[in-house]
């Protein structure tokens, strides 16, 4: 049976995945939904009560029915680079290969129904203090006095994008800033804005999550680090990432959040504090590993190819097939 991964071209993150399957033997048919209607084709045929689907890419020929698993990597939106693209074509092309695509007995990482649900900040939040995660206080508002009450309360904040990265082309991250002590806030009453309390952090934690296989690790703030770049990804810092192992109650609550999401696959990341507490900020149900691995020597792509490559594809719980077997 066969492994699907939609994805672009340029991912070097499922390249690395790619390798442990060949290596492996296990068949696998790589895809961008972008190119559908040039490069990929598609065809479904629904008779007598049963269906038989196909998929086309790179001059090879994959039966829907025999898929063992799809990951859902970072695709872009169906037919985009088609001969003459438009949003009635996205929309028709994701209809079509989503719909059959959802029919088949394959599992997801991750499916694409709890995917769109994980992309949500908010619903991030709740999901985190409901399963036990230590989350710090936050406001979305559009309201510039709730903004200020806050900030009363808890001086020392940071702002952050509600939905992520900025939606221009490439995307742009965004990145979290500290709020200045003598910011009015009215500003806010243009767009909902994120406000967290900061967390004095000595370190951040990438966790990452395939299955019920965790795998942590650490970079520590530098001594002499700038206290005002509080966003890892942007932040001047020569240290590495190192392994790290993961609190059991912390590893409980990580289970507990992916069980409720309905995720197979999730980054985390934590500020960890001057108590060693570990501090949920967020999980990108699509997020990258490959500088971590780079870093640790941790075996996150291989894990990754093994959960795809697992011999029982028949998994299935929940609604419309999302796969909840993760833990």
């Amino acid at each position: 049976m066969t492994v699907l991964i939609l994805t672009s071209e340029e991912d070097v993150t499922a390249d690395m995945v790619v390798v442990h399957l060949n290596g492996a033997g296990v068949p696998v048919v790589r895809l961008d939904p972008a190119d559908l209607t040039g490069s990929v084709a598609l065809s479904g045929e629904y008779v007598h009560g049963a269906f038989r689907g196909h998929l086309s890419a790179a001059g090879r020929l994959v039966s829907i029915g025999g898929l063992r698993s799809i990951w859902v990597r970072r695709p872009g939106p169906p037919a985009t680079r088609a001969p003459a693209p438009s949003s009635w074509l996205t929309e028709e092309a994701s209809q079509a290969l989503y719909g059959m695509l959802r029919g088949s007995d394959a599992c997801w990482m991750n499916h694409p129904d709890a995917a769109r649900r994980a992309r949500h900040k908010p619903w991030q939040l709740r999901l985190a203090q409901r399963s036990g995660l230590p989350v710090p206080a936050t406001l979305i508002t559009t309201f510039p006095q709730a903004a200020r009450e806050f900030a009363a309360r808890y001086p020392d904040l940071v702002v952050k994008p509600v939905s992520g990265a900025h939606p221009q082309d490439p995307p742009r991250a965004v990145p979290t800033s500290r709020v200045a002590p003598d910011t009015d806030f009215s500003a806010v009453a243009y767009g909902p804005t994120l406000l967290q309390r900061r967390i004095a952090k000595r370190a951040d934690i990438r966790l990452t999550v395939v299955g019920d296989r965790m795998l942590a690790a650490r970079k520590a703030v530098a001594d002499d680090a700038d206290p005002d770049e509080v966003d890892v990804r942007f932040a001047v810092n020569s240290l590495s990432w190192c392994p790290v192992d993961v609190p059991p109650r912390v590893a409980d609550a990580v289970g507990a959040y992916m069980a409720g999401a309905e995720l197979a696959y999730g980054a985390f990341d934590f500020a960890e504090d001057a108590d060693g507490t570990w501090w949920f900020l967020e999980c990108n149900q699509s997020g990258q590993f490959g500088f971590v691995e780079v870093d640790t020597g941790q075996p996150i792509a291989r894990s990754v190819a093994e959960w795809l490559a697992r011999p029982d594809p028949r998994r299935r719980a929940g609604v419309d097939g999302a796969d909840t077997a993760v833990r």
